[in-house]
């Protein structure tokens, strides 16, 4: 560390690469405080498919940002960025060091560099919305992004239908495509920010993925996106491992299926990530394992 500046170590990477235990393993170091950058462990009603820290885990480091929402609530990147700023302000007053976790990369990039200030669409827009991906998918929604918006189209990551719908709530709100927002320089925060990517070889990174999914379904998923049908629109469950779940609750496929098309799309999800990061900021990469290179790197 330089001088007296205050730091935030981010750890960041692929699902199921090991940012929970590196991320406490470098709390426990600095003798400080984690911040959970996932954006779907905010929420206490899920906890299986979102594998959060368990109860061991939580114990031995304080976590913030792990089961801080009801699903009820609309929570925003911008939202996160307001309130972990506010957070780090108080935790820098007795820390010279935090550490921030998760492989949510637009709440990475809103802590570390600012978001663009967005309009907020009316609820029925995004209601309407929700309705033709659960009927029709998500294809129709690509192409209408395509159409209005082929600047975000050809950036975006137009698999996440929590991405294609925000941005044509955003269309539809203002009549403005949502690239026209994106203008805003990075901010400069007044703390240094240090960026570590965790990443595995590719067949052992899946082996871990396929693992956990069995691992989610041995512990009740089926149960707690059951739990959870009255808020199957809510932007958070439009994600890997509960649209899945909820197709079979349908009777739409088998939950052998189901299962498998968790794995595939968590695969998916996982090569997104490390595109994302790879192309984020100054991230250094190092194996999981390699806790003196990264020990080395930091201090």
């Amino acid at each position: 560390m330089t001088g007296n500046a205050k730091r935030l170590i981010v750890v960041v990477g692929p699902t199921a690469v090991g940012k929970t235990a590196m991320g406490i393993a470098l709390a426990k170091h600095f003798k400080t405080e984690i911040i959970s950058a996932d954006s779907r462990q905010f929420y206490r009603e899920m906890s299986i498919g979102t594998a959060k820290p368990d109860v061991n885990e939580l114990t031995e480091v304080r976590h913030h940002f792990i089961d801080s929402h009801t699903i009820e609530e609309e929570y925003s990147a911008g939202d996160f960025e307001r309130d972990v700023l506010s957070l780090l302000d108080m935790l820098f007053e007795k820390q010279d060091v935090v550490v921030m976790v998760g492989g949510s990369g637009l709440f990475v990039r809103a802590v570390c560099e600012g978001l663009d200030t967005l309009p907020k669409a009316p609820t029925v827009v995004r209601e309407r919305l929700n309705d033709i991906f659960e009927r029709e998918g998500l294809e129709p929604l690509q192409q209408k992004l395509k159409e209005i918006d082929p600047d975000y189209y050809r950036h975006a990551d137009i698999q996440n239908p929590q991405r294609v719908i925000r941005a044509l709530e955003v269309y539809e709100a203002t009549g403005q495509p949502f690239s026209s927002y994106r203008v805003r320089e990075m901010v400069k925060r007044p703390f240094e920010i240090v960026t570590i990517g965790l990443n595995m070889e590719r067949q052992k990174l899946y082996g871990r993925i396929n693992l956990r999914v069995d691992m989610m379904i041995e512990m009740g998923l089926v149960d707690e996106v059951r739990s959870l049908l009255p808020y199957r629109s809510k932007p958070a469950l439009l994600t890997v491992g509960y649209a899945e779940i909820f197709d079979f609750i349908d009777g739409e496929i088998s939950l052998e299926e189901a299962i498998s098309r968790i794995k595939q799309n968590s695969r998916r999800y996982a090569k997104r990530q490390i595109t994302w990061f790879k192309k984020y900021g100054d991230t250094v990469w190092f194996e999981p394992e390699d806790w003196q290179g990264i020990l080395s790197f930091l201090t």
